[in-house]
């Protein structure tokens, strides 16, 4: 197994409210997927990237349930894929073993996308895929880089990001970090506050617009979506520690001085959660190609 150099381990940056457990969130999530996720999930791919996935390598950067990871398999890519967090690779190895067991063209380790020598070491895809991941590293602009240099020329890159939100994305760190260094019953109750004040803020917005105003009415389409649980991704926001943010054009021209082309955008104005990007990076010659491309 691939290990992390990292100065401290993943489960001592969680004793000591460094780092939400990313992975013990995805495995609850593991009892809600079903065939109706897991096409949601290939729908979401395929029209974000908009290019078909077979027979092309995928890297899923911090594969949390594996949900993704196994929708780009479905499709016919050949995935690799990995996760800091020790949990989620356990999820993404449990979702591997319960859908495609034996699946060579579907590999699976635990590290690091800040460990450059492991992230050279896999090569380059034609299609990287790390959604809401990067900003949570600790080091999100070195993520980035990282990233980026795992495309092949004339690849994909498929990431989402924090919306910079000024200082609202400072009190929700604040927020992030209350319920990192909190006892078990402070982090749930800050849960269903969060989810309450979301739930009001909804209510009001429908009955302004002169709709059905009862709560919870959105709740299926975020599984329509993208195959996820809205109770779940709450418990991620609430949660979810490092918190980084950056706004559109950054990550636009971040990108840019790497020859990459945006393809598709996605973003939430002045609204919280993740703006989505597919970048295309140039055609310029190289002789990198993905460990996965091999015969």
């Amino acid at each position: 197994m691939n290990q992390r150099p990292a100065a401290t381990s993943h489960a001592d940056q969680v004793r000591r409210g460094e780092r939400f457990e990313f992975g013990r969130n995805w495995r609850h999530f593991l009892d809600t997927i079903d065939e109706q996720r897991i096409e949601q999930a290939e729908a979401s791919l395929h029209g974000m990237l908009g290019t078909p996935l077979a027979g092309k390598s995928f890297l899923d950067v911090g594969s949390g349930s594996g949900l993704f990871s196994l929708a780009a398999r479905r499709l016919g890519a050949r995935v690799h894929s990995f996760d800091y967090d020790p949990q989620s690779v356990a999820c993404t190895r449990e979702l591997k073993r319960r859908y495609l067991p034996d699946d060579p063209q579907w590999t699976i380790d635990e590290a690091s996308v800040l460990d450059a020598g492991y992230v050279r070491s896999l090569g380059a895809f034609d299609i990287v895929y790390s959604w809401g991941v990067l900003h949570q590293t600790g080091a999100m602009w070195q993520a980035l880089d990282h990233v980026g240099q795992a495309v092949l020329p004339g690849g994909w890159l498929f990431i989402s990001i924090y919306n910079d939100q000024g200082g609202t994305s400072r009190r929700w760190l604040a927020i992030k970090r209350l319920y990192n260094r909190s006892p078990r019953p402070v982090r749930t109750l800050l849960v269903l506050l969060v989810g309450a004040w979301f739930e009001l803020l909804a209510v009001l917005a429908r009955l302004s617009r002169l709709e059905n105003p009862l709560p919870f009415r959105d709740w299926a389409a975020k599984k329509r979506t993208r195959g996820m649980s809205v109770w779940h991704d709450l418990v991620d926001w609430v949660g979810g520690y490092p918190f980084e943010v950056a706004r559109p054009e950054e990550i636009f021209d971040f990108f840019r001085q790497r020859d990459f082309t945006l393809e598709r955008l996605k973003t939430l104005g002045k609204g919280h959660g993740c703006n989505e990007f597919v970048f295309r990076r140039g055609e310029r010659p190289s002789d990198q190609r993905s460990s996965l491309s091999r015969d």
